[in-house]
């Protein structure tokens, strides 16, 4: 770290600046200018982040504690103070959730004729109906599992939701019992829709939806379980275990085996969080901690449905009036223009900009399928970090070996929670004849790049596509990115460079234009953010520009501190956990942070140097995070064209920067405020602005 800069008050917490984050998500579900399906999904996916975040940061800090470490965070917390922040921060956080859905979304999905009911709430003959459905389809695959002298207490699942049954038999002998809801049914059941006094349904004929929850259709017909016993209570409960994959490199001869064998070990790792309902008694959650080897802070308390990552299946209903429009399908001039050569060509005549998802992601995959198809090309190479199910990529690639051409594509088998479906692909490739690289034991390879080899009239030439995103056309379509086509020869080394290193023994260290981590990477950041700092003291000019999704890495902060000190203007446009704090006299005075959540998920990493007005501008995969700097294969590729960077420097995140709509400015204390329309400015909302361009 730099010489001069405070430590640890410089720093905000990563734990807490990512629940401050997921906080901006929760919001985002109760802002009533969204479309009310859209509200949902955001407490849908407040749930999953909360899930991950259990799954693989607060298990690793739960490591830290059970090994000892004292080793304090940037921002000085030990291990066991940060999970002491945590749940200071969540767990009035999760009473926020369950609020909104039970007194904001729901009410209001009910006035447009969504019923998510509680059993409470069904009329007799959907009673019946959620009986009839019981005994047919739930019934039978249900498994209670005793708990006593004779009975060990059970395995629970990560992520199961689960029924906790207080009984007691025919001699007033208290029992318990674990019934696990079967995954394998849908956690909304749909019904039948209520009838009036007349027998006559206002249903589907009026758009009418009725749903009940699985765990309290179990719940209300629990008895059926335990004929002979007395019911005293049933209380919902859900664990989260720790997920997190650790490879051992020295063991790792075989990593595609290794990944596989430690996939079977999640089911069985430790419990991390242990969430129950509000209701449940005292001695049962005693009991429940102490076979799971839980202390209170591991507890957490739910007033609402538990698990409402499941609201998605509400989400998906096909309501356009109460979704956001369907995105246009646009591609660039640039590109959709007729030409005997196709996208050849028209990379040929300069590079091509994409920003995604307000430009389509239709133009990469047609890259790699004409490429396939094309008889002068030789060669495909690309990384595939996460790639989704049915990939037109990848069946670009296996065509691509039908035709003759020689595949070689690097398969990151630890994109964690993409193991498997990775390993799918992977085989899949190799039982084609796909040359398949599974990467590094001890690094995984993030970076986003394929280049095809093509022969031509003067001789061959590299095609290569670059971004900040993954080769996947479902979530191109969400996550906001930017990519770029170029056949510069000085990058199309550079690429074949990298291939070197992730299929062979390459152990290049020079790179022409790229920014290669762990090799270059840290280094080159760091001149460059220097060399703002001294060209600032000549022309007084100096201006930074960056934007990622996270800027952790306490070096770059510490360097960031350093340019706010000499003067420079550094605009941070950070989406998520943001350590550093802005707006400190005498350290960051000079430093802004913004965060945009709205409809798309912001992904792009991009870094801009004023340079003394001969402006830089880099893309690429790489957050500002010690794993992506030092721990993964990442590249950041330089804007060669000068158009196309001052369309990304002065048009693209100028206007982000004058979002007052869906962006929120951070303080020193890691609050962030939203952002509002100051004295009859005009509303800008960058996203819809963008999207309005490409739909006209």
């Amino acid at each position: 770290m730099s010489d001069g800069i405070p430590s640890p008050a410089c720093y905000i917490n990563r734990e807490a600046s990512w629940i401050e984050f997921n906080r901006r998500v929760l919001q985002e579900s109760q802002n009533k200018a969204h479309p009310l399906l859209e509200r949902v999904k955001f407490l849908a996916i407040f749930a999953t982040n909360l899930d991950e975040f259990f799954m693989i940061r607060v298990s690793g800090l739960r490591e830290q504690l059970a090994a000892r470490v004292q080793e304090v965070s940037p921002d000085g917390r030990t291990p066991r103070e940060t999970m002491d922040l945590i749940r200071e921060r969540l767990q009035p956080l999760i009473h926020e959730h369950s609020e909104t859905w039970l007194h904001d979304i729901k009410p209001a999905l009910e006035k447009e004729g969504v019923f998510v009911l509680d059993y409470a709430e069904l009329s007799e003959e959907q009673r019946a109906q959620t009986q009839a459905y019981f005994r047919r389809e739930v019934f039978p695959v249900l498994t209670p599992l005793a708990f006593d002298p004779g009975h060990p207490f059970p395995h629970i699942s990560n992520l199961s939701l689960n029924l906790a049954v207080a009984l007691t038999d025919e001699k007033d002998r208290e029992r318990f019992a674990r019934v696990k809801v079967p995954p394998i049914l849908p956690r909304l059941i749909a019904l039948e829709p209520k009838r009036d006094d007349n027998g006559n349904g206002n249903g589907d004929g009026n758009g009418e939806h009725h749903f009940i929850w699985l765990d309290q259709m179990i719940e209300a017909n629990i008895q059926d379980l335990f004929p002979g016993m007395s019911i005293q209570g049933t209380y919902v409960f859900r664990v989260t275990r720790d997920t997190d994959i650790e490879i051992q490199v020295d063991e790792a001869d075989d990593l595609l085996a290794t990944i596989e064998k430690s996939i079977d070990t999640r089911r069985w790792g430790d419990v991390v969080r242990l969430e129950i309902d509000h209701e449940m008694p005292d001695h049962i959650r005693d009991m429940l901690m102490d076979n799971l080897e839980l202390h209170h802070r591991d507890v957490y308390s739910v007033s609402g449905p538990m698990n409402m990552a499941d609201l998605w299946e509400v989400v998906k209903l096909p309501l356009a009036a109460l979704k956001d429009p369907p995105m246009p399908h646009y591609i660039p001039d640039a590109i959709s223009r007729p030409r005997t050569d196709g996208i050849f060509e028209a990379i040929r005549e300069g590079d091509i900009l994409l920003q995604h998802p307000y430009d389509s992601f239709t133009p990469v995959v047609d890259f790699v399928q004409t490429a396939a198809r094309d008889p002068q090309v030789l060669a495909i190479k690309i990384t595939l970090y996460r790639v989704g199910s049915n990939s037109p990529i990848v069946k670009a690639l296996i065509e691509a070996i039908e035709n003759g051409k020689q595949v070689a594509a690097m398969v990151e088998l630890k994109a964690r929670f993409d193991e498997e479906n990775n390993i799918g692909w992977a085989r899949a490739l190799e039982k084609a004849g796909v040359h398949v690289i599974y990467g590094f034991a001890n690094l995984k390879v993030h970076t986003k790049v394929c280049l095809v080899v093509r022969k031509e009239q003067d001789g061959i030439r590299r095609y290569v596509h670059l971004g900040t995103g993954n080769y996947n056309a479902t979530t191109a379509r969400i996550y906001t990115d930017m990519s770029m086509f170029t056949c510069r020869d000085e990058i199309g080394e550079d690429v074949s460079g990298l291939f070197n290193i992730l299929t062979g023994y390459s152990n290049q260290r020079e790179f022409k234009q790229l920014l290669v981590a762990p090799v270059t990477m840290r280094e080159k950041l760091t001149a460059l953010i220097h060399r703002e700092i001294e060209t600032h003291k000549r022309a007084g000019n100096g201006y930074l520009l960056f934007k990622a999704n996270a800027l952790v890495d306490p070096d770059l902060i510490a360097q960031l501190y350093e340019a706010s000190k000499a003067g420079v203007k550094v605009d941070l446009l950070i989406r998520g956990m943001c350590s550093l704090c802005p707006g400190v006299p005498g350290l960051s005075d000079n430093i802004r942070v913004v965060s945009i959540v709205g409809r798309f998920l912001e992904h792009s990493r991009v870094y801009c140097f004023n340079n003394g007005g001969d402006e830089e501008v880099y893309m690429g995969s790489a957050d500002m995070m010690q794993r992506n700097l030092d721990r993964r294969v990442e590249t950041i590729f330089p804007v060669i064209d000068l158009d196309l960077r001052r369309l990304i420097r002065h048009e693209i995140l100028a206007l982000q920067l004058q979002d007052n709509v869906k962006a929120r400015n951070l303080d020193a204390t890691g609050q962030y405020h939203l952002v509002s329309p100051q004295n009859g400015q005009e509303m800008v909302n960058s996203q819809e602005i963008f999207l309005g361009r490409r739909d006209m």
